[in-house]
């Protein structure tokens, strides 16, 4: 028996050590490509794209599902022979990743070279609104369609220097943009926000906006401050938006988010005592907050938009879909109590 898990543990390790090598090389090939210009344009003539209108993302139906089509630079240039000066379209597209076989993946916004319906018809698909195409498609694609759209937005609001005013210049894989009136390098960013569950031990609070679809519930949320660490944004976030002190809180998981630009998800499950009660809501920032008890919080995690309708027109809560990370804090929350239960 011995023998035999001896065994088992060295074939363990051997994958591990194989699929780390793997990820190594694709992370180093990578960082070659944003840092070497030449390299970078050459893997464009090889690379496959992901195809943006507006920032809307190019998507196909089939069947039930949604696909995501990775186009190649030949049928690229297919598509931008219908667009005069194709090849200064091909120098505007962004670096989002490539395969374990180091095929690069490059991400590109046609709104400026041809009409929309034009590559619809050609390419049998449609360019779908994101917050929608996020939780239509497959779970591994999201993250990619997310980034992708990130940096798309990002070039196309720092084109001019904050300094000179001078137009600015993007490197071949769109990792930076250079003024070179003043030298200065701009580099994506992105914005920390804490998304927080809060409890309160048998209970969890949940909350609505006045702009959230009719029904929906979900956890407190901000931007963190200049010069605020994660743990004093939580208690300022829940201090200001329900008017409760937290008095212990834990870090969950994060998630990159593209709204309302380049979002970083912190989140975080926040416990405040159980004396505290009583919710004091600012009503500027919320339209509705309160306590939750375990049982209404699974049903609520079993309906859709559709399915939260009653006859009187009203809408019983439900909560954000799997893809978003207030649902993984909010599951956490459910296997936590029925531990404890």
């Amino acid at each position: 028996m011995a023998a035999v898990y001896q065994a088992l543990h060295r074939r363990a390790s051997s994958l591990l050590c194989r699929l780390h090598s793997t990820y190594v090389r694709k992370m180093r090939y990578l960082n070659k490509l944003k840092e070497d210009d030449s390299l970078c344009r050459q893997a464009q003539t090889s690379g496959t794209f992901y195809l943006f209108h507006n920032l809307s993302p190019f998507l196909q139906k089939a069947g039930k599902k949604y696909l995501v089509p990775q186009l190649s630079a030949a049928e690229m240039r297919r598509i931008l022979e219908k667009s005069p000066e194709a090849e200064q379209w091909m120098e505007e597209s962004v670096l989002v990743g490539c395969s374990d076989e180091h095929i690069p993946h490059f991400a590109l916004d046609l709104a400026g070279a041809l009409e929309k319906s034009v590559i619809e018809s050609e390419l049998q698909g449609s360019f779908t609104d994101l917050r929608k195409a996020l939780f239509v498609v497959d779970g591994k694609d999201s993250p990619l369609l997310a980034s992708a759209q990130s940096l798309l937005r990002w070039h196309d609001s720092h084109q001019y220097c904050s300094k000179t005013g001078q137009p600015t210049q993007k490197n071949p894989a769109g990792s930076k943009r250079v003024c070179q009136a003043s030298g200065i390098t701009y580099y994506p960013q992105v914005s920390p926000v804490v998304i927080t569950l809060v409890s309160n031990g048998s209970r969890c609070l949940l909350a609505r906006q006045p702009s959230f679809p009719p029904g929906m519930f979900t956890a407190l949320s901000g931007f963190c401050d200049l010069g605020e660490t994660v743990e004093e944004a939580v208690r300022r976030e829940v201090a200001e938006e329900v008017g409760l002190e937290v008095e212990s809180l834990r870090y969950s998981a994060s998630q990159h988010w593209p709204f309302p630009s380049g979002s970083l998800m912190l989140g975080c499950h926040a416990l405040v005592g159980a004396q505290q009660a009583e919710i004091s809501m600012d009503s500027l920032e919320l339209e509705e907050a309160r306590w939750f008890g375990l049982e209404e919080i699974v049903e609520g995690l079993k309906r859709e938009p559709r399915s939260s309708k009653q006859d009187d027109g009203s809408s019983l809560p439900w909560f954000p879909p799997k893809q978003a990370i207030a649902h993984q804090l909010i599951r956490e929350w459910v296997r936590q109590q029925s531990a404890q239960a």
